[in-house]
């Protein structure tokens, strides 16, 4: 089969979003992963409406899938990354990242996406855990009833330092049609699983997925050939999964150079797989590239 692609905004933060999403068209991906932020789509904008309409329709004209990120470092606090988030001490905090959500959820229906990706957040110190999963687990029902009540699929991404920080945490979790959004990276970092594993195991549980080169044990997303990820592996899995979902490069180190690394990935992508049973030459290409 052939996998579909998408690149993340966040790796395009010093471009306009109209300017990215033709940037990642005339690259020759298949999507767009778009990280909601104060200059990509403010979810928080007065016209945010007027806005999601509008990019839903340039979306359309360029044929170009859509899946929902909400990791933006301070679109919710400018004095705080990240902050509030679901395990936030503060009811209110809580409550703001839900409705942030929830606003993410709506904007992913105008958008016709696939999913919509985000993550649990880290407890601060002093915070206890079990009261940290509790809140957790309500904004996450909370959450997924909204999502599933507007027809998209809500994903949670392990994170690592986070609550939710391996796949096995996310196993734990029962919230009714939650997915999982997958970070292969991510499994590196925490030596938790093969990424390639990974996709085998939790093929019907994948909602959304995301790849990059990382280097084990060090949270860098970094620009294929420069770290440990076997990318014709994972791309492997996918295949033999049956995988038809977008395919989402993050990059979000790399928006000084999106320009060249917009395309530069997804050419390394591909040539990762070749026609034939053997898939031929993949080795030489990724030593090429490294």
């Amino acid at each position: 089969m052939t996998l579909r692609f998408a690149y993340n905004t966040n790796g395009a933060a010093n471009h306009r979003l109209d300017d990215a999403l033709h940037l990642i068209k005339a690259a020759g991906y298949d999507g767009v992963a778009l990280t909601l932020d104060i200059h990509h789509l403010d979810p928080f904008a007065e016209t945010w409406a007027a806005e999601a309409g509008r990019v839903a329709s340039l979306l359309e004209k360029l044929e170009l899938g859509c899946v929902i990120e909400t990791g933006a470092r301070f679109l919710l606090d400018p004095t705080a990354k990240h902050e509030p988030t679901l395990v936030t001490a503060d009811a209110a905090g809580r409550a703001r990242r839900v409705g942030f959500l929830k606003r993410a959820v709506e904007i992913g229906a105008m958008l016709s996406a696939e999913a919509v990706s985000f993550w649990a957040g880290v407890p601060k110190p002093g915070v206890d855990h079990g009261e940290a999963r509790r809140w957790l687990t309500e904004g996450l029902h909370e959450v997924a009833a909204f999502a599933s009540q507007a027809g998209i699929v809500p994903c949670l991404e392990p994170e690592p330092g986070m609550l939710i920080e391996t796949l096995d945490d996310f196993v734990a979790l029962d919230v009714p049609g939650l997915k999982l959004a997958l970070d292969t990276g991510h499994c590196l970092v925490t030596g938790e699983r093969d990424p390639a594993e990974a996709v085998r195991e939790f093929a019907d549980r994948i909602g959304t997925l995301a790849i990059e080169d990382m280097k084990r044990g060090s949270h860098i997303h970094l620009p294929f050939g420069e770290g440990d990820m076997d990318v014709p592996g994972v791309l492997g899995a996918l295949e033999e999964i049956g995988f038809g979902k977008l395919v989402c490069v993050e990059l979000s180190r790399e928006s000084h150079r999106a320009d060249v690394m917009i395309p530069q990935a997804l050419a390394y992508l591909r040539g990762c797989r070749r026609p034939g049973p053997e898939l031929a030459g993949e080795q030489e290409t990724r030593r090429q590239w490294q």
